[in-house]
């Protein structure tokens, strides 16, 4: 409660008061890193898709989404009025066309959900609660890996709700379909992953944008190229292995190998069972290594 302490009037001056407001101490529930683990991963993937920001970041996740799901819209109605026995893409197959869709969102989502953070320079803020570095990264990379769920999931729902209404068989609908989410679960976290990491190196978005662009896309058409020319200059053996230097081709690698998909590589060949062990490997160790570098990136920015 306020405290009024009057003072001596000065001669022909008003009466003045001083008020000692004080502070009160907050006695209300705390609720602990938890809760804010949670309410920061909530906010980073409403963040994502611009949920609860201005009109104009809410457009190009928006439009991204469209983009990857009207193919699949196309597809499907195309599928429905020619009584098609199959679909024309498998659902496996559907990610890794769409990897140029799936990049670009990347590359403008990741840098807009850690770099304004290391501008501002309001990461040490985050870790003056009880919040630890191991929270606000972990809650920062499950944010931005289910938003890109979403965006390569919802394309094979629109798949595979269409197969049904088209009345293909049930069975080799569904065994495809969760086969296409075990796929895009892995490319979304090895993408988002690799995204947050480039961007966390530097506070310009712009620059986090071009990198991101650079690692995603451009080393997927370099990749992709080498290994056409091996193929035309029938170095087979050569092509599997050249898979390990893109993340669009290692997930395609993995899912040739386990998950029974056609692959994308020249003579549609992909990975053995052994070689695609060590593109299990790979993908792995790239998705822990980019934790791990998030964690040692943050834990120096927040001291």
């Amino acid at each position: 409660m306020a405290v009024d302490h009057p003072v001596a009037t000065p001669p022909g001056g008003d009466e003045t008061r001083i008020h000692n407001i004080g502070y009160r101490s907050y006695d209300g529930p705390r609720l602990g890193r938890a809760y804010a683990r949670r309410s920061l991963y909530s906010q980073s993937l409403r963040g994502a898709y611009g949920l609860g920001r201005s009109v104009k970041s809410k457009v190009l996740p928006m439009l991204l989404f469209v983009v990857m799901c009207l193919p699949a819209g196309i597809m499907v109605a195309v599928a429905v009025a020619t009584d098609a026995n199959d679909l024309p893409v498998e659902y496996t197959r559907y990610a890794i066309i769409m990897q140029a869709v799936i990049s670009l969102y990347v590359a403008a989502q990741a840098p807009q959900s850690v770099s304004r953070d290391l501008r501002f320079k309001t990461v040490p803020l985050y870790f003056s609660r009880p919040i630890e570095t191991a929270d606000y990264v972990l809650a920062k990379y499950a944010a931005l890996a289910s938003a890109l769920f979403v965006l390569t999931a919802g394309p094979l729902l629109v798949l595979y709700i269409g197969a049904l209404l088209a009345k293909l068989d049930f069975t080799d609908q569904t065994e495809g379909f969760a086969q296409g989410l075990v796929s895009v679960a892995l490319l979304s976290l090895l993408f988002a992953g690799l995204g947050l990491v480039i961007a966390a190196v530097t506070p310009r978005r712009g620059f986090g944008i071009a990198a991101v662009i650079a690692v995603l896309t451009i080393s997927y058409g370099t990749v992709s190229v080498v290994q056409a020319i091996a193929y035309e200059q029938s170095s087979t053996g050569a092509i599997a292995w050249l898979g390990l230097f893109s993340p669009t081709t290692l997930i395609d690698g993995v899912q040739s190998a386990f998950l029974g998909a056609p692959s994308a590589f020249p003579g549609g060949e992909g990975p053995g069972n052994a070689e695609g062990a060590l593109y299990v490997l790979v993908v792995l160790g790239l998705i822990a290594a980019c934790y791990g570098l998030l964690t040692r990136r943050y834990r120096k920015v927040g001291l």
